[in-house]
C-alpha cells in the first residue's frame, strides 16, 4: 500500500485511461467464463445422448463471440494500461533530469555518474513495470479470481469450492515470507548495479590513462570482481524470485487433489455431473493465473518500492544554491566587487578576507600557487557555491538578489577541465545557441587561434570530435571550449587557466584578440603563466586563500614579491626554450 499511495498522483493524472483499461480487463474476465461453461454443457449433452445440431451451432457461436470479444478487449487494456505506464516512465525521467540540472556541484560529489544513470534507467524501468504490468496483474487477478470463485460457488458447487481453496491461505503466508526476502535482495542487487555503472563509466572515461600506465590487466581484474559481486547479488534475488512459481504449483496441486477426491465422491453420489466436474477443473485451472499474477504483483511491488525509495531520495535532495524569492526584474553588467570575509569547502577554510573590485569593462588577472583559491573566486561569482560570510556585488547589487538564469546569462565560463560533447566542432562552439551563424562560429575560432587546426581536419567544422573531445589535443580542446564562450560575446568572460595547454605564440595571439574584441566588457583570467595576465587592469596574487599582493603588472614588478620572482623565472625559462629551439633548428 505504501507504493500505491506514493504513485497515487499518477493514477489520478491518468484516471480516465486506467478506468477504460480496467473495464476492458473486467469484461475479459467475464468472457473467459464462457468457454468452460460451454464445454461442460456440451459434454453433459453428449453423455446424455441429446446433443442437437442447433445446440452445437449456438455453443460454437458463443465460443467465437467470446474469443473475438477477448481479442478486442485485450488490445484495449494493453494500450490503456501498459501504454500509459510508459508515460509514467517519461515523467519520472524528465523529473530526474530536470532535478539534476538544478543541483549544485556538491550533489555530484555525493552521487557518482554511474549511480545517477542507474536511477534513471533500472529504477525507472522497475517502476514502469509496476505502473503497467503491476496494475494489470492486480486488476486482472482480482477480477478473474472473484468472478471465477463466485461462479464456482453459486453456479457449480459451493462445498467443492470451499474445499478447493483450503490451501490458498497457506500460499499467501509463503508469498509474504518470500516477498520480504526478495525486497532486501533486490535492493542489494540495485545498489550493486549502480556500482557496476560507476565502474564502467570511470573505466571508459579514463581508458587512455589506464593504457598509458599499462594498467589494463589490473583494471580488467578489478572489473571482473565488481561484475562477480553484481552477479552474485542478482542470483540471490533470482533465487527468492524463482521460489514463487514452484510454491504456487505446490498449493494449486493440493487444490487439484482435493477437488478430484471430493468431486469424484460427489459424482458417485449423483450430486455432480461429469460435465460440471470438467467445468469446475477448468475454472480451477483459470485460478492458477490470478494466483501467479498476485505473486508476480507482489514481486513487482517489492522491486518498485525499492526503486521508488531510491528515486525519492534523489528528488528530496536540495541544492545548496537557493534562488531569491523576489529576484531583481533585470540585470546589467557593471562594477564588480568582492567582499568575502570567509568561505569554506566542507568545513575546510578556503578563503579569508578577500576584498577587491574592478570597473565594468576592465580585465582582472588572478594568479597564485596551486590551491590558493583562484578557481573558487570564479565559482562563487557563477554561484556554484555561495559566500558564507560576506558578499559579491555586481552593478551595486548582491549577486544573490539576481535570478540564477539572469546572472549566468551575462557570463561565459571556460573551466580548467573542458567538457566537449560527442558532436561536430561547429555544434560544440554554438552549443549555447544553435542558431548562431557559421560566420560567428568561424570568427570565434579565429579569435582563439584554432581556425586553421579545424580546417586541417578531414571534415572541417563538421568533424565529429568524440566523447569529451577524445580525438583532440589538450590545446585544441582548450581553444574550442574558449571559442564556445566567445561565440556568445558575454558581458563577463571567465577563463580559468584556459591557456595552459597552448604555446607562448598562440597565447599571445589569443590575449591580443581578447584585448581588441572585448572593449567595454569585463574579463577575468586565472593563470599559472603570468604572460597571460600582464595586460590586466588589476592583478591579485592569491596565497592560502587570501590576497598576498595586488596591483597592475608594473606595480607588482616594483614590489619585488612573489609576482616579480615568478615572472622573472618564467621569462628566463621561455628565453632558454627559445634559444634551444634556435640551436636545434640550426642543426
Amino acid at each position: 500500500m505504501y507504493l500505491i499511495r506514493k504513485l497515487g498522483w499518477f493514477f489520478r493524472l491518468e484516471k480516465k485511461r486506467y478506468v477504460i483499461g480496467i473495464l476492458a480487463l473486467a469484461l475479459v474476465s467475464v468472457f473467459n467464463l464462457v468457454p468452460p461453461r460451454v464445454m461442460g454443457e456440451v459434454i453433459d449433452a453428449i453423455a446424455a445422448g441429446n446433443l442437437t445440431h442447433s445446440q452445437l451451432f449456438w455453443n460454437i457461436f458463443y465460443l467465437v463471440v467470446s474469443g473475438l470479444g477477448m481479442y478486442i478487449l485485450r488490445y484495449i487494456w494493453r494500450m490503456y494500461i501498459l501504454g500509459t505506464s510508459n508515460h509514467f516512465g517519461q515523467i519520472l525521467r524528465f523529473r530526474l533530469f530536470e532535478h539534476f540540472t538544478k543541483m549544485s556541484p556538491s550533489f555530484y560529489q555525493k552521487y557518482r555518474t554511474g549511480d545517477l544513470m542507474a536511477h534513471a534507467t533500472n529504477d525507472i524501468n522497475a517502476l514502469t513495470m509496476t505502473a503497467g504490468a503491476g496494475v494489470m496483474s492486480a486488476v486482472d487477478a482480482s477480477i478473474t479470481a472473484v468472478v471465477t470463485l463466485l461462479t464456482m460457488f453459486f453456479v457449480l458447487d459451493w462445498r467443492l469450492t470451499l474445499i478447493a481453496i483450503i490451501p490458498l491461505p497457506f500460499m499467501a503466508m509463503g508469498s509474504s515470507f518470500l516477498g520480504r526476502r526478495n525486497h532486501a535482495a533486490f535492493k542489494a542487487a540495485q545498489e550493486s548495479f549502480s556500482n557496476l555503472n560507476n565502474r564502467v563509466q570511470e573505466s571508459v572515461s579514463g581508458i587512455r590513462v589506464t593504457k598509458s600506465f599499462g594498467y589494463q590487466t589490473a583494471e580488467v581484474e578489478s572489473f571482473a570482481q565488481t561484475n562477480q559481486e553484481v552477479f552474485e547479488k542478482n542470483i540471490t534475488s533470482a533465487k527468492f524470485n524463482s521460489l514463487f512459481d514452484p510454491m504456487i504449483s505446490i498449493f494449486v496441486g493440493l487444490s487439484y487433489v482435493l477437488s478430484l477426491i471430493f468431486g469424484g465422491i460427489f459424482i458417485s453420489r449423483g450430486q455432480f455431473t461429469i460435465g460440471e466436474m470438467v467445468t469446475f477443473i477448468t475454472y480451477l485451472d483459470m485460478l492458477v493465473w490470478p494466483l501467479q499474477a498476485m505473486d508476480f504483483l507482489f514481486n513487482l511491488i517489492q522491486r518498485g518500492s525499492v526503486s521508488y525509495e531510491r528515486i525519492e531520495k534523489l528528488l528530496e535532495e536540495e541544492s545548496d544554491i537557493q534562488e531569491s524569492e523576489t529576484p531583481l526584474p533585470s540585470i546589467e553588467n557593471g562594477d564588480l566587487t568582492y567582499a568575502i570575509n570567509q568561505f569554506s569547502y566542507d568545513e575546510q577554510l578556503t578563503l579569508t578576507h578577500v576584498h577587491f573590485g574592478i570597473k565594468k569593462g576592465q580585465t582582472l588577472g588572478i594568479v597564485g600557487p596551486t590551491g590558493s583559491g583562484k578557481t573558487t573566486l570564479l565559482k562563487l561569482l557563477l554561484r556554484e557555491r555561495d559566500v558564507e560570510v560576506g558578499h559579491i556585488e555586481l552593478d551595486n547589487h548582491d549577486i544573490l538578489d539576481y535570478s540564477l538564469q539572469d546572472l549566468r546569462s551575462l557570463m561565459g565560463y571556460v573551466p580548467q577541465d573542458q567538457v566537449l560533447f560527442a558532436m561536430s566542432i561547429r555544434d560544440n562552439i554554438r552549443f549555447a545557441d544553435p542558431s548562431l551563424s557559421d560566420q560567428v562560429v568561424e570568427h570565434a575560432a579565429k579569435l582563439c587561434g584554432v581556425y586553421e587546426d579545424i580546417m586541417a581536419m578531414p571534415d572541417g567544422f563538421d568533424t565529429i570530435i568524440g566523447e569529451r573531445g577524445v580525438s583532440l589535443s589538450g590545446g585544441q580542446k582548450q581553444r574550442i571550449a574558449m571559442s564556445r564562450a566567445l561565440a556568445m560575446n558575454p558581458d563577463i568572460l571567465m577563463l580559468d587557466d584556459s591557456l595552459s595547454a597552448v604555446d607562448a605564440k598562440t597565447e599571445h595571439l589569443i590575449v591580443e584578440n581578447l584585448k581588441n574584441e572585448r572593449q567595454g566588457k569585463t574579463t577575468i583570467i586565472t593563470a599559472h603563466r603570468l604572460s597571460a595576465i600582464v595586460h590586466s587592469d588589476l592583478i591579485i596574487v592569491m596565497e592560502n586563500g587570501t590576497i598576498k599582493e595586488r596591483g597592475n603588472h608594473e606595480e607588482l614588478m616594483a614590489q619585488k614579491g612573489w609576482y616579480y620572482e615568478t615572472y622573472q623565472s618564467q621569462q628566463l625559462t621561455e628565453k632558454l626554450e627559445e634559444d634551444l629551439e634556435e640551436l636545434l633548428s640550426e642543426d
